[in-house]
């Protein structure tokens, strides 16, 4: 029986079999929702051959070594016996330690009931006593390789998490507690709120993240003034209106991922890059990208590159009378900055690029981190599969797969909340960025996982051909800066340093706090995270970091320094500030402009177009 469980009345037995009856035809509904979901899709399918190769391989291993084997269930067994101990003493009245407590950062456990109540504190110690238990075992495994390891590590992780007591309603404190209070009510929505996100969902379940009523693009979030003053079938081209009276003469054109949408540069006026580069003096362009769906199957990597970048060189040239750019890149739209830079010195255009810089960005993809889980041979043949059926990948997709790099705080916090607990997430303009996602066109997605993840093709010379020309990275003479953040779970870091390391122009690597999103988006007024730079590039990110020196605050202001004090924003060239629509090109409309607002269900014909679509 449960702590603190008092008999209900009779009055109380009648409203919880009504609730009962409510669980039980949302529970049958529920069903019914997942069964044309059992089967899985050949990407699915071959992610689920890949856990069972992981899983296979490792108990291969543990069976090859018995000594391993026998001390596992030594441990196992000592630990069950100590625990046992520990309750008896806890009963008899003594003040015990606990055996095991959370790791540094787990909120999971943040209740009181997990330390003060022995019926949970028991639950709790069990579960990571065993959570430990095979994070060791897994790590003490011989005879694997590196990848083996690494997917038997994820796909263990995943599992235990989801086994957690706090996934439970009868072994979730809080849980419990709502619903004695709600008698039950808030499974009732809980249940209709899971059917609604798989509702919305492609594969597997994207949980709501916040409340999508409080935020709306170019109202609340997105809101730095400007207009679309180009636009093209791939992406509109937004010319931001100047702060200041005067400008840099060289324009900064700012290339964003196409994985997720732009605004996470421009979420709100106190934390968008956007604002503040603009307020530094900078005439801002930003790429747009279109929400592509089958229809765009067809495009390429080269397409981006041209329909993206190169176009975008061109109309600024339209506008501003400039020849040449500071580029400014984000993650994958790093990686393709990168690409164009090779490509336009193979044909002699280098010099249309007077500075770059690669936020977060990978150029070589020797350690993709977790990520690589779903990158083998097979699972790419799968995902190869499924492209080709549909002409794109669904980016709710992706999105899920990103959760479950971080699968406590990203899905299953949400999970308890909403489910659980029945309640409505907060609002929070970051989660909602991050709900509003983009597909990926199969022409570019599968020749980009397979030619960059899979190959890392783009670090040999002539490994990557654009329209007929064998890059090369190691050409690029255009100075670069690389900022990249330390506890980064999508481009790890070690892995952009190599990256910083291929073009031959003078480059400065510097490194952030936080992760991936954080730790660009770091506006100088809230001091945060600090980061490091070092004047030398040696040969490991290691021997880098040893020399680095720390400094406290955002990296922003050292990059802003970087581009005066070499010239490449020029203070002694200043020109009056430009205004969208001065030069050769018209205003087509206010930003954020058209594509930025079209959604997921919108492309797919799932839900009608929006007023701004």
């Amino acid at each position: 029986m449960q702590p603190g469980f008092q008999a209900p009345s009779q009055a109380e037995l009648e409203v919880w079999n009504e609730q009962f009856k409510a669980i039980g035809e949302e529970y049958k509904a529920l069903m019914e929702d997942l069964l044309p979901r059992m089967v899985p899709d050949d990407a699915a399918e071959t992610i689920y051959a890949d856990m069972r190769d992981a899983f296979r391989a490792g108990a291969e291993s543990l069976m090859q070594d018995p000594s391993l084997l026998w001390q596992t269930q030594a441990r196992l067994l000592e630990d069950q016996y100590q625990l046992w101990q520990n309750g008896l003493k806890a009963m008899a009245g003594e003040s015990v330690a606990p055996l095991v407590t959370p790791a540094k950062g787990d909120r999971r456990f943040r209740d009181e009931a997990w330390t003060n109540d022995p019926y949970y504190l028991a639950i709790m110690q069990q579960y990571l006593l065993f959570s430990r238990l095979v994070e060791d075992l897994i790590d003490r495994l011989q005879g694997l390789t590196a990848d083996q390891k690494r997917n038997l590590a994820f796909y263990s992780r995943q599992l235990v998490n989801a086994m957690s007591p706090t996934n439970f309603v009868t072994t979730n404190p809080e849980v419990m507690r709502r619903t004695i209070e709600t008698k039950g009510e808030n499974l009732v929505e809980g249940l209709a709120r899971l059917r609604r996100d798989l509702a919305n969902s492609a594969e597997g379940l994207n949980v709501t993240m916040t409340d999508r009523s409080a935020f709306a693009v170019g109202e609340n979030i997105a809101v730095t003034p400007g207009s679309v003053v180009f636009e093209n079938e791939l992406m509109q081209l937004i010319q931001y209106a100047p702060s200041t009276e005067q400008v840099y003469k060289t324009p900064l054109l700012v290339v964003p991922p196409w994985i997720n949408k732009y605004y996470i540069l421009d979420l709100r006026e106190d934390n968008s890059l956007v604002k503040w580069l603009v307020d530094q003096g900078h005439s801002v362009f930003l790429i747009s990208w279109r929400n592509p769906g089958p229809e765009q199957r067809d495009l390429t990597w080269a397409d981006y590159m041209q329909l993206g970048p190169i176009a975008a060189m061109e109309a600024i040239e339209q506008a501003t009378g400039e020849k040449s750019v500071n580029l400014l890149s984000y993650c994958i739209g790093g990686t393709l900055a990168g690409s164009t830079l090779a490509y336009l010195t193979s044909t002699r255009r280098g010099r249309k690029v007077k500075s770059a810089t690669f936020m977060t960005s990978l150029l070589d993809f020797r350690d993709p981190g977790e990520l690589g889980v779903f990158l083998s041979e097979p699972v790419l043949k799968g995902i190869d599969a499924k492209l080709e059926q549909d002409g794109y990948l669904d980016g709710r997709v992706m999105a899920y797969s990103f959760n479950l790099l971080r699968e406590n705080d990203l899905f299953w916090s949400f999970y308890i909340n909403n489910y659980l607990k029945g309640e409505l997430p907060a609002p929070f303009d970051l989660l909602y960025w991050n709900t509003d996602g983009t597909n990926l066109p199969a022409g570019t997605h599968g020749w980009y996982l397979r030619h960059m993840y899979l190959e890392n093709r783009l670090v040999e010379p002539g490994g990557i051909e654009l329209d007929g020309v064998k890059i090369d990275l190691r050409k690029i003479s255009t100075p670069s800066y690389f900022i990249s953040t330390r506890e980064d779970h999508i481009a790890k870091w070690n892995s952009t340093y190599y990256g910083a390391l291929l073009p031959k122009g003078p480059v400065k690597f510097v490194l952030g706090g936080s992760g991936h999103i954080a730790g660009i988006v770091n506006p100088p007024h809230k001091n945060k995270y600090g980061f490091w730079t070092n004047d030398e590039l040696p040969a490991t990110p290691e021997q880098w970091f040893a020399g680095a020196e720390g400094h406290e605050g955002s990296w922003w202001p050292h990059w802003q320094a970087w581009m005066t004090d070499n010239g490449y924003a020029d203070a002694d060239k200043m020109v009056p500030a430009r205004q969208p629509g001065d030069g050769d090109l018209d205003i087509l409309e206010p930003a954020p402009g058209r594509y930025v607002r079209i959604t997921i269900p919108e492309v797919l014909g799932e839900a009608p177009a929006s007023s701004g679509a």
